[in-house]
């Protein structure tokens, strides 16, 4: 019993770890989670670009605009060709007039820049100039220019002559976009550091759905724990109309019908077993009387015709048989029943095992390697009955040499004492060992059913009944191939003595 409940505590433990570690619940909050966590990144990203654009879009709109509108006014009063000075003088005019941004206008081969100081050939571009140069409209770029962004505007200064004629002169503004970068940028950290909460609450909200959505299942769960231990009324409440709610019925429909037919085969194995139990015990009388008629018959066998004698002593040994079956069926009945009982003491096992073999004749079929001083608590007949049985087997269906093992050993759960029964036949057939001590069954359907012996065998009930009796002492009953050939039959009882716990 300490075995088998520190395996069920481990696998408990290792259930609840597996639950821990990719149960349902994790698998609910990080896909929440997760969920949260790429849409606010991907909501992050769409505002972040919808954002910069427009920021963009609206400073490039009015830098143009503002740029288009001051070089016409300022080109209304400037004459071509100009000189050096009247250039700068024009390029500081439209600097005034749009808030003081870098002006640079060129006449062919002439240059001038608002700002004397400012370095402007690392701004506007080739490509820019090459726009301006041969469109009649402004254009724009927008630059890197040692780490900093920038938006350039360059337009042609044509005649006012109504054939709209370039006049050759190029006029170019240099606006900063920087203040317009840290307002992106302090909109995407804003943004960004909205997505702390936003996964924290998707935590939270996955948590209680969680508890939601699980509640209910662990219920059924632990309802069909209750169901599978044998608790066939265990059912779950059913709440709300949802999908859940549908599988909570369905297994109190199922649990109900199980119980149902739980009832039906109880009541019907209970008349199964009354009627073997009445008509075994009804046998008994008629049986005793053919047993008598049958014990005359075979000790005047001699003195009849040889016909005759022989259907006397098949009278006798099939009667015999029979009362045997009608014994066993008893013993059954009462093993279902829950009438049986120890009549438990302390013996030396190794001369129980002796008086046993040498009740049924057996002390010179058998080799026995006996323990000696190995003393329990058990009840002395149907240790007897067990090895009746577990020799019979072997010698009926074995072969020679078979071999009768008696032996001590300490486990982990305590100390026990063991019977090993081995004979050299055959052995069992493929599938027969796990089917050996169910009732009824034989190994060799196709064996004749000659007389049985003092072993009770030929009925198929001998091995259910060892075991039950071994199981009434709190052992058990394996079997095993040998490790040349033949069937290894090993009893395994706990060593009890007088003043331990016998239950």
């Amino acid at each position: 019993m300490k075995r088998t409940n520190k395996g069920k505590r481990g696998v408990a433990s290792k259930r609840r770890s597996r639950r821990l570690v990719g149960g349902l619940r994790v698998r609910l909050v990080v896909t929440f989670v997760v969920v949260a966590l790429i849409s606010a990144v991907t909501s992050t990203a769409l505002a972040y670009r919808d954002a910069r654009t427009a920021v963009l879009q609206r400073a490039q709109n009015a830098a143009v605009n503002d740029f288009r509108e001051r070089v016409g006014a300022v080109a209304a009063d400037f004459d071509v060709p100009p000189d050096q000075r009247t250039l700068s003088r024009f390029a500081a005019k439209v600097s005034e007039g749009i808030g003081g941004k870098i002006v640079v206008a060129r006449y062919q081969d002439l240059t001038a820049v608002s700002d004397s100081l400012a370095e402007t050939e690392g701004r506007i571009t080739v490509e820019l100039r090459s726009a301006v140069m041969t469109g009649d409209d402004a254009a724009f770029q927008r630059v890197q220019w040692r780490g900093e962004p920038y938006l350039v505007v360059g337009t042609p200064v044509t005649f006012a002559d109504g054939d709209h004629r370039t006049s050759g002169l190029e006029v170019f503004a240099i606006s900063d976009l920087r203040a317009e970068r840290d307002d992106t940028a302090a909109l995407l950290d804003s943004v960004r550091a909205g997505i702390v909460p936003v996964v924290l609450l998707a935590a939270v909200l996955a948590l209680l759905a969680a508890g939601t959505v699980l509640r209910p299942v662990r219920k059924l769960g632990r309802a069909t724990r209750e169901l599978a231990t044998g608790d066939l009324g265990s059912r779950v409440a059913v709440t709300g109309h949802d999908e859940l709610a549908d599988l909570a019925r369905t297994f109190n429909e199922t649990a109900d019908a199980l119980q149902a037919s739980d009832a039906e085969l109880r009541v019907q194995e209970a008349k199964a077993r009354r009627f073997v139990a009445d008509v075994s015990h009804e046998l008994r009388t008629p049986l005793a009387a053919m047993t008598m008629v049958a014990t005359v018959l075979e000790e005047d066998a001699d003195q009849l015709p040889p016909d005759a004698a022989r259907a006397a002593r098949a009278v006798g040994a099939e009667t015999a048989r029979l009362s045997r079956l009608v014994e066993d069926l008893m013993e059954i009945s009462r093993f279902d029943a829950k009438a049986v009982r120890l009549n438990a003491a302390e013996t030396d096992l190794a001369d129980t095992v002796r008086a046993s073999l040498a009740l049924r004749g057996w002390t010179d079929r058998v080799q026995t390697h006996l323990h000696e001083g190995v003393r329990a608590v058990i009840d002395r007949r149907r240790i007897d009955v067990i090895v009746a049985n577990l020799v019979g087997n072997a010698l009926r269906h074995g072969a020679p040499p078979v071999t009768v093992t008696l032996a001590t050993a300490r486990e982990a759960d305590g100390e026990w004492v063991t019977l090993e029964v081995a004979d050299h036949g055959p052995g069992l057939p493929p599938g027969a060992r796990e089917r050996v001590f169910d009732r009824f069954y034989k190994a060799d359907a196709a064996r004749t059913r000659g007389a049985a012996d003092d072993s009770g065998q030929g009925s198929g009930l001998g091995t259910a009944i060892a075991l039950e009796n071994a199981r009434l002492h709190g052992g058990t009953i394996d079997v095993a191939d040998g490790p040349r050939r033949g069937a290894v039959f090993t009893l395994r009882l706990p060593l009890r003595r007088t003043g331990e716990d016998t239950e």
